[in-house]
C-alpha cells in the first residue's frame, strides 16, 4: 500500500523545485509568465496522477513536454498574428540581471550552446539533477546526458578562455 502524501508535502516539494523548473522552462518560452504557467500545469498534472514526489526526472519531462506543446501552439498563434506583430516594436526581456562583464560573458556563452547541451547543463548545474534524472526528463540515455554535459563544459571553456 502506498503512503498517503499530504498537501503540505506537495507544497513543500513545489517550493523546493519550482525555481529550477522555471529556469528549465525558460529555455523554450519568451516570458517568465509563460514559464510559470507551464511549471504549474506540469506540477498539477504530476500531483493529480499521484506520482512519487521524489521522481524529479519525470517532473522535468512533464515540463519539457508542456513547453514543447506551448511552442507549437504559440507558433500557430504567431502565424495568425504576424501582421499585427510586425507593426509593433519588439520587447526584449532580459534573461539574467547581470552585475559584471564576467556574468554577461557566462550568460552569452551558455546561450550560445546547442540546445541539447544547454538543456543538460541547466538541469545538472542549476537544478542539481543526476544524469539518471536528466536521462529520464529528456528521454535519452544516461551516457548521452553525460556526453552532452561534457561537450557543454568543453564548449564553455573554449568560449570563455582568454585569447
Amino acid at each position: 500500500m502506498e503512503p498517503i502524501v499530504s498537501h503540505e508535502n506537495w507544497r513543500n516539494c513545489f517550493s523546493e523545485v519550482a525555481p529550477g523548473l522555471l529556469l528549465f522552462a525558460r529555455q523554450w518560452v519568451q516570458s517568465a509568465a509563460d514559464a510559470e504557467d507551464i511549471v504549474q500545469e506540469a506540477f498539477v498534472k504530476f500531483w493529480r496522477r499521484n506520482h512519487d514526489i521524489d521522481n524529479r526526472g519525470l517532473l522535468y519531462s512533464a515540463v519539457r513536454s508542456l513547453a514543447l506543446d506551448f511552442i507549437r501552439r504559440d507558433a500557430r498563434r504567431a502565424r495568425r498574428e504576424a501582421t499585427a506583430l510586425a507593426e509593433a516594436e519588439p520587447a526584449i526581456e532580459p534573461q539574467f540581471e547581470l552585475e559584471d562583464d564576467t556574468q554577461s560573458a557566462l550568460a552569452a556563452a551558455v546561450e550560445s550552446l546547442p540546445r541539447d547541451q544547454r538543456e543538460v547543463l541547466v538541469l545538472k548545474i542549476w537544478n542539481d539533477l543526476t544524469f539518471s534524472e536528466i536521462a529520464g526528463a529528456l528521454r535519452i540515455s544516461q551516457n548521452t546526458a553525460a556526453s552532452r554535459y561534457r561537450y557543454a563544459l568543453t564548449n564553455l571553456k573554449k568560449t570563455l578562455q582568454p585569447q
